[in-house]
């Protein structure tokens, strides 16, 4: 078997230009101007859910721009990993602040993933930086919400909004790939892949090629390769918090958010659902909490310390 077909499908498929993109035309209508005339290029901030190409046009801007040896001129750093002010004033400022024109490429390049995930005063160090080496470096900076984001790194870059993969075009690009691979599916199962990672190319592509591994893309080896689908188990989950299961509930949210990767923005638009069909006695209460954490959390608390706090306080409604 040759190395591409060892792939994980998700690298396999991974666009290599910007004519690949699906479902993001805006943004690559305005970054091709800028990409063209590299010299007055600006910072970029790219922003919106995850799986929608945010980093791999990142990838591809700095391939473009710096050629061959982009690798030698750039770095890709993930902020959630290294969200410290320590990690801006070592690892950063010292790759940014040194010119380097040996390819006699413009400048050097930073794509911070995540950059959202930072604390605050690593982002008012990397404000200073940014304007310390505009000459010399250029940043690109990656996250899911504009809003976790200070207005002064806001106001130093070009700022793109990314969409959700519409249901039409991830569910051909699924078509696509099961041509490629010689796969037979049903078109119903892939219209299930699109409901349950709701526009996420990335999960979909995961979630195809782990259906794959069992035989056929059909609606059984989807619930297979699954367990059973995401909004079950959310509605599993606020089942067992309101029966006052915590610990059962906090181990499987889990195995949602960090086996299956479900986001915490997807697990609390499930439970809104559920709390919605069901009708339960409890529904003002219930749609109260689910709102306070969903503030919390888009203003930039942790997501996993705040959705194992949700489940801790609908645990509580029925205690006597």
């Amino acid at each position: 078997m040759s190395e591409i077909n060892d792939l994980m499908w998700v690298e396999k498929y991974r666009p290599s230009k910007m004519t690949e993109f699906i479902n993001q035309e805006s943004a690559i209508k305005r970054l091709k101007p800028i990409i063209k005339n590299s010299s007055s290029m600006p910072h970029l901030l790219f922003t919106g859910p995850p799986g929608t190409g945010k980093t791999t046009l990142g990838i591809i801007i700095a391939k473009s721009i710096l050629g061959d040896n982009w690798q030698d001129y750039s770095i890709l750093l993930n902020a959630s990993d290294e969200r410290g002010i320590n990690t801006i004033r070592n690892r950063v400022k010292t790759f940014a602040r040194y010119a380097d024109n040996r390819e006699k490429v413009p400048f050097k390049m930073i794509i911070l993933d995540e950059a959202d995930e930072m604390t605050n005063d690593a982002q008012t160090a990397l404000r200073r930086i940014m304007e310390e080496t505009s000459k010399a470096c250029r940043f690109i900076l990656i996250g899911n919400y504009i809003s976790n984001i200070i207005e002064p790194i806001q106001s130093r870059c070009a700022s793109f909004s990314f969409t959700r993969i519409e249901e039409n075009e991830l569910v051909k690009h699924l078509e696509l790939i099961c041509g490629k691979e010689k796969i037979i599916f049903e078109k119903q199962a892939l219209l299930e892949i699109f409901n349950i990672t709701n526009g996420d190319l990335r999960s979909a592509i995961n979630l195809l090629q782990s259906c794959s591994s069992l035989g056929n893309i059909d609606m059984k080896n989807i619930e297979r390769a699954t367990g059973h689908s995401f909004k079950s188990k959310v509605e599993e989950i606020l089942e067992l918090s309101l029966d006052n299961d915590f610990n059962m509930a906090r181990e499987k949210m889990s195995a949602l958010t960090n086996i299956y990767g479900l986001s915490e923005k997807d697990f609390l638009k499930y439970m809104n659902e559920a709390i919605n069909r069901n009708k339960y006695k409890e529904i003002k209460e219930l749609i109260e909490i689910l709102a306070k954490y969903d503030y919390r959390i888009i203003t930039g608390s942790n997501p996993d310390i705040q959705l194992t706090a949700l489940l801790a306080e609908i645990s509580n409604l029925r205690k006597k």
